[in-house]
């Protein structure tokens, strides 16, 4: 179908439905060029080749959604990144893969085995967990480091919710329950990642993880100190933080022989880490050493108090000294199909985004922190579906939910990893552990379990340097950490997540929704390099010469603009000039949307009527003619004197922040624009935008009649309609305020033939000759120039001196400027326009 035809079909449908077409356009689609408000310049000084800046359409905001077929492969070659490197892998990334994997895997197995202790499950799942984790990671992975396992604080969480579980449902076994939240938390991890929503994450800021992280690993700290003691009072370890530990310091007299395993192994790990570090800094150049020293004290603290143990218990296995970790069966003994029903998901539904939350912000985090410290990047979307694919197939062989591990990818990192590959070997080693190391397992003892728990967790928490630096950089994100860590210490660790990330959400939204605008001022600034200036020519002159090149000898200077306050921070001595009377530019910090429109807009609306008048000030006759909101003085006081204030002339918008905008805040513009042409009537109001760098939003703005002058109609004025369509009410767009504008120009042009009305603008000489309305032209296509306005387009000699021009932005819509400096000098030019036409209509 040819576009004539579809047009024609279009326009068809557009009428039997009732639709106008050109219904935000005043001006109409063929109205002549130089009347739609272009320069007169760009017609009559320059041959040009009119360019015409066209909208996008429907059909092209689909075509950008829609994917290529090319974008489709791309995106099925991207969920496997280990294709991009495979087929180079090398003997030297083997090596470095096979030291980090072993270092690893001696990490992961008495981790994974008291990370199951803080799920409530035999330890044996912790191990299926690590080596699902390890094996299945690599096909996916965008990060070499990251290493994905059991975790204390999904743990944690997991424990809770089997203890809630057994409750409900005493017929389940705990590890069916932990399976069927892995298989559900990890589909929806799957989707995300599939759906590319990684970017979700971000909404999260790092004072958020921290304190989840922070008030988690005291949660867990503190509930593992009654295993580490042997307490014997039965009290729950599942109670708020602050309860646990209140019970834990009224037991203590309860205390048993399990202290000595539990508080010397845990003395025996700090000691061993703060020694190898001191090595390390005395002996640098045998820092590799140290390194692997401290990463495998844990295994060696479990091995000593595990040869220990052997030796008290080995004949008083019914009745140990202390307690033990018992049988662990050799093998996967409860691999099969995991069990998902209704009945299972809802003893967890409730802690279900709690669960995602846990598994996306630990991972994510760790994972970037990582790309960062090792020069490359991650891809969080393809991370989900790592931790997604890896959650959805651990449960089959008796797995429950794990992401990435913080102490295990450190540890993988420092220890030389050059692929994900090293996953493989670390699964090896945790194999090799499942069916060879059982035995030995037995007489772990449970005291010395807890103290490298509190161990690996303490490293979790956030130290006092850290929070220092939150509040040197931001207080408020300080206060975010302190809520949430206060919030999981006395509540739990859900509550918590819930009340950190709703925090983060609702000051977000509150700086979205009080963004401040700034009214900028000019400031003419010279170029200065060391103490010479930048001449015009590029060449440098020195500022202490008495032959320092000034402006009229080809110095380098241009025109900035700044906050008229310097809430920026500049010079309060540099004076900022206002750009002209009666001309205003305002800068949106924020965007400009539906939250912020109205806080936006209310701000501009309320300083131009500090500092301007209004254009007649006869537009009251009586008392009974004033609108209740603004009443007039009080009996027996005259008005304040206004007539120094200037009129509104015109308002610049910088959107340089803006990159889309809405129904909402267009519709915003509208009634503020129908808003500000009253109180400037008989005189209309000039908008202009600078920086409109999307070309969505200047169709959007467009639509609702921006981007070119302000139309007459036959009684000179005109009222912008809006975006949809609404009753009429008594208001600035109502018919009355149209009457009151139509009084206002007889009231006005009698009262300008008297000269008893100021216009409030000074002229100044110096821009006697009009500048460009505004269209920017370049020459060759590389620098745009500005030129001045001829008077009449018939002058011969105009003509004789045109130039071929390529036209940088269309000539349809003058209004929308590449920068503040062409807009300020349109509106300036449009001004001079508007007073001549005053002049010439009072002659």
């Amino acid at each position: 179908m040819s576009d004539d035809i579809r047009t024609k079909v279009g326009h068809g449908v557009a009428k039997a439905l009732g639709i106008k077409i050109a219904y935000r356009d005043p001006l109409g689609a063929n109205a002549d060029p130089v009347t739609r408000g272009e320069s007169t310049f760009s017609v009559g000084t320059v041959d040009t080749y009119s360019y015409l800046e066209p909208e996008p359409t429907s059909f092209e905001w689909v075509t950008e959604l829609w994917p290529t077929w090319g974008q489709v492969g791309s995106y099925i070659y991207r969920l496997f990144p280990f294709l991009s490197w495979i087929t180079r892998y090398n003997w030297q990334w083997f090596i470095g893969d096979l030291v980090a994997g072993v270092t690893v895997g001696a990490v992961v197995v008495p981790q994974g085995m008291a990370y199951a202790k803080l799920a409530e499950l035999p330890v044996q799942f912790g191990l299926y967990s690590s080596f699902m984790g390890v094996l299945i990671y690599w096909f996916f992975a965008t990060s070499k480091d990251i290493t994905i396992g059991p975790v204390a604080v999904m743990s944690t969480l997991v424990g809770t919710i089997v203890l809630e579980a057994e409750k409900k449902i005493p017929d389940v076994e705990p590890h069916v329950i932990a399976s069927c939240m892995a298989i559900i938390s990890g589909g929806i991890v799957c989707f995300m990642g599939l759906a590319r929503l990684g970017f979700i994450v971000d909404f999260i800021p790092l004072p958020a993880i921290s304190a989840f992280m922070t008030g988690s690993a005291i949660n867990i700290c503190s509930g593992q100190v009654k295993d580490m003691l042997g307490e014997k009072a039965n009290f729950s370890t599942r109670d708020a933080t602050y309860m646990v530990i209140i019970n834990t310091l009224k037991h203590l007299p309860s205390a048993g022989v399990d202290a000595a395993m539990g508080v010397t192994a845990l003395a025996m790990l700090y000691i061993i880490r703060a020694g190898c570090n001191y090595g390390a800094r005395r002996y640098p150049h045998r820092a590799k050493i140290w390194f692997f020293a401290s990463t495998l004290r844990t295994v060696f603290v479990i091995l000593f108090y595990t040869m220990i143990s052997a030796a008290v218990n080995l004949h008083r296995r019914d009745h140990p000294r202390f307690k033990l970790l018992g049988n662990v069966p050799r093998g996967f003994q409860n691999a099969g199909s995991p069990v998902v029903n209704a009945r299972i998901i809802k003893t967890f539904a409730s802690e279900l985004p709690a669960a995602v939350i846990v598994l996306l912000i630990e991972h994510i985090a760790i994972s970037k922190s990582f790309g960062r410290v090792n020069n490359y990047t991650i891809d969080p979307s393809q991370e989900l579906v790592a931790i997604g694919v890896t959650n959805l197939l651990g449960p089959f062989l008796g797995a429950y939910p794990a992401t990435g591990s913080f102490s295990r990818t450190a540890i993988k990192s420092k220890a030389g990893v050059r692929t994900p590959l090293a996953g493989c070997i670390t699964a090896v080693v945790v194999l090799l552990a499942i069916y060879a190391l059982p035995a030995v397992f037995f007489y772990i003892p449970k005291a010395s379990l807890a103290g490298v728990i509190i161990h690996a967790v303490g490293d979790l928490i956030t130290p006092p340097n850290t929070v220092y630096q939150f509040w040197r950089v931001s207080p408020l994100d300080a206060i975010i950490f302190f809520v949430g860590v206060i919030v999981t210490i006395f509540t739990t660790i859900e509550i918590g997540i819930y009340c950190t990330v709703a925090i983060a959400a609702a000051i977000l939204l509150f700086r979205v929704a009080k963004a401040h605008g700034q009214f900028l001022g000019r400031v003419t600034i010279h170029s200065v390099v060391g103490d010479h200036l930048i001449q015009g020519d590029g060449k440098y002159g020195s500022s202490k010469s008495p032959n320092t090149p000034s402006e009229s000898n080809g110095s380098y200077q241009r025109t900035i603009f700044l906050p008229l306050n310097h809430t920026d921070g500049s010079n309060p001595e540099v004076e900022v000039e206002q750009p002209y009377p009666g001309i205003f530019i305002y800068r949106f910090s924020e965007g400009f949307n539906y939250p912020n429109a109205n806080h936006y807009t209310d701000s501009l609306v309320q300083t131009i009527f500090q500092n301007t008048r209004r254009t007649n000030p006869f537009a009251y006759g009586s008392p009974g003619d004033r609108p209740w909101n603004n009443p007039g003085p009080a009996k027996g006081k005259s008005e304040p004197d206004r007539s120094h204030l200037p009129t509104l002339r015109a308002i610049i918008l910088d959107f340089s922040s803006v990159n889309n905008v809405d129904v909402t805040s267009v519709q915003n513009l509208i009634d503020v624009r129908n808003q500000l042409d009253l109180y400037a009537s008989p005189q209309s109001v000039q908008w202009h935008f600078a920086h409109v760098n999307n070309r969505w939003t200047k169709r959007a703005l467009a639509a609702a009649g921006f981007g070119y002058p302000s139309p007459a109609s036959e009684d000179g004025f005109h009222r912008w309609k809006p975006i949809f369509s609404v009753t009429e009410i008594e208001g600035s767009a109502s018919a009355a305020a149209h009457a009151e504008m139509v009084n206002n120009k007889h009231v006005y042009q009698a009262s300008n033939k008297s000269g008893d009305l100021e216009d409030g603008f000074k002229h100044d000489p110096k821009t006697t000759e009009r500048e460009t309305a505004g269209i920017e032209v370049s020459s060759d296509g590389s620098s745009t120039q500005e030129y001045k306005l001829q008077r009449d387009l018939k002058d011969s000699q105009a003509y004789k001196n045109r130039r071929k021009m390529a036209l940088v932005q269309g000539i349809n819509r003058p209004f929308f400027h590449i920068d503040l400096t062409s807009a300020l000098q349109s509106a300036l030019a449009n001004y001079e326009e508007q007073e001549l036409s005053v002049r010439e209509a009072d002659a």
